[in-house]
């Protein structure tokens, strides 16, 4: 009996000893502060195959004249709308992207005068369909892209010349149909909105240069330009590997 009465008062007393001995223990530090991990955004890249459509218009320049110095029978301004579609590649590096690409379009240039040396004669001119082919270089500014072009372009149009007069005049309708080489400069703007979608807006001037062109009696010496603004439609296929940097 007397053991149990000894081992519950050392008991009590250890009880009453700990609060003390535990006051006189140093703190403990604080857990060091941990950042949670930065959010990481991957950046666009451009590169890959896409294909797309484009929708717009056009004012074009046309200046007939007669060979052999016969005279200037002046110019028109060719407006009209186009429609079309381009496909190509591009290959972003560190931001700078380089691409190709073939573009091709329906259209509907028309414009006329009427003839500087026979009044009685009216000139017109239709672009019916062109053709670019080019190279870009551009700056990628994440899911923008700015970017200037240039390369050959071909066009086919219609050249037509009426004349009317009294009965018996040489009169009627001459036309031609000729497709032309030149070159073709440009500049645009594109914006990805989705993974593989991007819309855009591109700038092209078509330098055609001059060409005789006879119908069998005359021949008219005749120099075109075209400036054409479309707005494009593009799907990304993903063939151009994943994310170039991660951004934070």
């Amino acid at each position: 009996m007397k053991k149990v009465i000894i081992l519950a008062a050392a008991t009590i007393a250890v009880g009453a000893a700990a609060p003390a001995v535990a006051a006189d223990l140093p703190a403990r530090a604080p857990a060091p502060y941990t950042k949670a991990p930065a959010m990481v955004q991957a950046a666009y890249d451009w590169s890959g195959f896409y294909i797309g459509i484009n929708g717009g218009g056009a004012i074009g320049n046309a200046d007939w004249a007669l060979d052999s110095g016969l005279g200037d029978e002046g110019s028109h301004n060719t407006t009209g709308g186009t429609v079309g579609g381009q496909i190509g590649y591009r290959w972003e590096l560190n931001s700078w992207v380089f691409g190709l690409e073939a573009q091709g379009n329906w259209a509907d240039f028309t414009g006329s005068n009427t003839s500087l040396v026979t009044p009685n004669t009216t000139n017109s001119t239709q672009v019916q369909s062109f053709g670019l082919f080019t190279g870009q270089i551009g700056y990628a500014v994440d899911r923008a892209l700015f970017y200037v072009n240039g390369g050959a372009a071909v066009v086919d149009n219609k050249f037509t010349a009426v004349t009317t007069g009294p009965a018996g005049c040489f009169c009627g309708t001459d036309t031609i149909n000729n497709t032309r080489w030149g070159a073709a400069v440009g500049a645009g703007f594109e914006y990805a909105f989705l993974p593989n979608w991007s819309v855009g807006f591109q700038y092209d001037h078509l330098f055609m240069g001059t060409k005789d062109l006879n119908d069998g009696f005359i021949t008219d010496n005749i120099k075109q330009n075209v400036d054409i603004f479309t707005a494009r439609l593009n799907y990304k296929f993903g063939f151009g590997g994943g994310p170039l940097v991660a951004r934070y």
